[in-house]
């Protein structure tokens, strides 16, 4: 029960982070909240804080654009364990290919015409 009530302390201290750096900068709150149920969280909670409607908009649109760099991650994490690579290893390299896979999209969203804010 305490280890439920920890991360559910956790998760609402995230998501109250998220709300309040989307109101500062959309696409900066899109980048934390890549995690669906975070994000439709985030959604209500910037909502209620803002009632902003393009404020949400651009913190949604800004989120669909930084989940695709997240994808790899999901695919490099289980190769490197199938391969016999330590845990930890393999999380800090999936975290190091997201990292710089972001890196590579704010570089290059607005070469399209997006552009999202961080």
């Amino acid at each position: 029960m305490t280890a439920f009530v920890v991360r559910a302390v956790i998760s609402g201290i995230l998501v109250a982070i998220i709300a309040t750096v989307a109101r500062r900068s959309p696409g900066l709150g899109g980048l934390i909240a890549s995690i669906p149920l975070v994000s439709t969280l985030g959604m209500i909670w910037l909502w209620n804080d803002s009632g902003d409607r393009l404020v949400v908009a651009n913190y949604v649109s800004a989120a669909f654009w930084f989940l695709l760099p997240t994808l790899p991650m999901f695919l490099l994490i289980p190769w490197l364990l199938r391969a016999g690579a330590n845990f930890w290893l393999s999380l800090a390299a999936g975290c190091g290919l997201t990292i710089v896979l972001y890196l590579i999209m704010i570089a290059i969203l607005p070469r399209f015409g997006i552009n999202h804010t961080i």
